[in-house]
């Protein structure tokens, strides 16, 4: 596994929390959607948008589904032990549905990792503030499903293309397009799984959400 992060950029890690503590997390989140927003998530009725976001939360649940000895183990192996902190919470959770409209947030790019002195978002080839990003599946999710898009590899030519500019990194949103472009024929992967299955993913790696599909006419 540590052989295919480093060729790939990502690992997937089946069972990294429980299933119990993946309905945890969903229920507070169904709560939380039907609290923020007025979204039952039983009632296509009122699905309006194609993505809703919950804030993130350090509630208990979804503290647990982060601290597991799993991830912990792995951590260790791709960081290094005493290289990371561990996560006190979760978030921000991007609900999709399948109704039409451009959800403004399924754009490839790569994630930034620090704020430059104008307050910018921005990252460096040494990757200061960030070593991974990870993908929680709190719900089961298939190729239909909406699930996040990895460029496998990407990470190598991302990297190259930051060597040049050092520890002072890049601006963010310039350097997005550059890496997008640069990395346009590396093998796309889905990240699907069952709940609480988990990604960690190389934080050079070039993503996008996929959108979730619009059903047929007639069902929900």
């Amino acid at each position: 596994m540590i052989d295919q992060f480093l060729r790939d950029g990502w690992v997937h890690l089946p069972g990294a929390f429980t299933t119990a503590t993946a309905a945890r997390c969903r229920a507070l989140l169904r709560a939380e959607l039907l609290r923020t927003e007025g979204v039952d998530l039983d009632d296509p009725a009122g699905w309006r948008a194609p993505v809703l976001r919950v804030a993130g939360t350090g509630d208990p649940a979804f503290t647990a589904s982060a601290t597991t000895p799993a991830l912990h183990t792995a951590f260790d192996a791709l960081v290094g032990p005493g290289r990371w902190r561990p996560r006190t919470g979760m978030g921000t959770f991007p609900i999709r549905f399948p109704v039409p409209g451009a959800p403004g947030d399924d754009g490839w790019h790569v994630e930034s990792s620090f704020s430059g002195p104008d307050g910018g978002p921005r990252l460096s080839v040494d990757s200061r503030g960030r070593f991974l990003l990870m993908l929680f599946l709190y719900t089961d999710v298939g190729p239909d499903d909406a699930p996040t898009l990895l460029r496998s590899g990407s990470h190598h030519e991302v990297a190259r293309l930051l060597a040049p500019h050092g520890s002072a990194g890049a601006d963010w949103m310039p350097f997005c397009g550059e890496a997008v472009r640069a990395t346009a024929g590396c093998r796309e992967v889905a990240a699907t799984g069952r709940a609480g299955d988990v990604y960690l993913v190389h934080p050079f790696v070039v993503h996008a959400p996929r959108r979730c599909p619009r059903p047929p006419d007639g069902h929900g």
